[in-house]
């Protein structure tokens, strides 16, 4: 993008204080209606010549739309302009008033955020405890999954079926950026919750299926699925995808239930498998180009918790996933 074009993208003061907004965390257009107090449609205009500039990107979300700093091709360039206005913040008075009070409405938003996923956990509380009685604790589940991971050096992590974004804020310290993605909007606004605090663009969170992948292929260096394999109608379409942005080298971690026969799971929980048995994930994995690690078990509950790793090493493998047929820009550009 010319240069000509970012200037006039920022020859607006609400424009500029957009830029300050989302320099500090992903909004929703909403949400950033609140802070300017302006109307929605309003803001929808300056945010269209934001993203026009490549100075900002728009991510839908269910029906929500989001909007964050460029990555990619503009990343600089925005990296650039927030550098500047943190220096206009502190030689221009009237601007430094304006932010300052944005500021203060972000953190009503951020403790908006807060309350509102309290208020989730408090309506599910009884069905949480249950099913957590019948597991490991989750503890123990963090630390095998830990052990099991080079966690000092994870480069980039996909965290597949994040739900309330707790493997993403564990395997964050070790990783060169986290991408959590998970089909519920609900469960993204959790995990939003969770990661605010985390320092704007360690953390990216996408709406999409885990066996359509909205990402190009050799994307990521560790891919994790924490209890979400189970949910899998057919685990080797999802395990494709994972295959497929896996780089070659890299690492796949599935956290799930040891086979088992408890059929409640079924039935009020609407797991599709009723856990994984060692020889069937090892099969698995190496149907999809992986080197299997082995497993580790974690008990403590009526059910045990299992711990796979491997690594890839054929990156050739027939595509068998949903999203094999279509091409990753094409997907990755549906989710805007």
């Amino acid at each position: 993008m010319g240069i000509e074009t970012t200037l006039r993208a920022l020859g607006d003061l609400t424009r500029l204080r957009i830029m300050r907004l989302i320099g500090a965390m992903e909004l929703a257009v909403g949400e950033l209606a609140h802070v300017l107090g302006q109307s929605q449609p309003r803001v929808s205009r300056h945010v269209a010549i934001l993203c026009d500039a490549g100075l900002a990107e728009r991510r839908r979300e269910g029906s929500w739309v989001f909007l964050r700093q460029a990555d990619g091709a503009g990343e600089q360039t925005a990296r650039a302009v927030e550098r500047l206005l943190a220096a206009a913040e502190l030689e221009d008075e009237a601007f430094a008033r304006i932010c300052a009070q944005d500021r203060n409405l972000l953190a009503a938003i951020r403790a908006s955020r807060e309350k509102s996923a309290a208020d989730y956990f408090a309506r599910h509380a009884g069905e949480w405890d249950r099913l957590r009685d019948l597991l490991a604790p989750a503890e123990a589940v963090e630390q095998a999954l830990l052990a099991t991971l080079e966690t000092d050096s994870l480069g980039e992590v996909l965290d597949i079926g994040t739900g309330t974004g707790r493997i993403a804020e564990l395997l964050e310290p070790g990783a060169g950026r986290i991408t959590g993605l998970d089909r519920s909007p609900e469960m993204l606004r959790l995990a939003r919750a969770r990661l605010q605090g985390l320092p704007v663009g360690r953390v990216e969170l996408v709406q999409g299926d885990f066996a359509a992948l909205p990402f190009a292929s050799d994307s990521f260096d560790t891919v994790v699925f924490h209890q979400v394999l189970h949910y899998a109608t057919e685990p080797d379409y999802a395990l494709a995808e994972a295959a497929r942005v896996c780089r070659p080298g890299g690492r796949i971690a599935i956290v799930d239930l040891a086979a088992h026969a408890n059929e409640e799971l079924r039935r009020t929980h609407a797991h599709a498998r009723l856990g994984f048995g060692d020889e069937q994930m090892n099969a698995m994995l190496t149907r999809h180009g992986f080197a299997a690690d082995g497993g580790t078990t974690v008990d403590g509950g009526e059910l045990a918790v299992k711990v796979w790793t491997a690594r890839r090493i054929a990156p050739d493998v027939p595509r068998i996933g949903k999203g094999a047929s279509v091409a990753p820009a094409a997907r990755k550009a549906a989710l805007p």
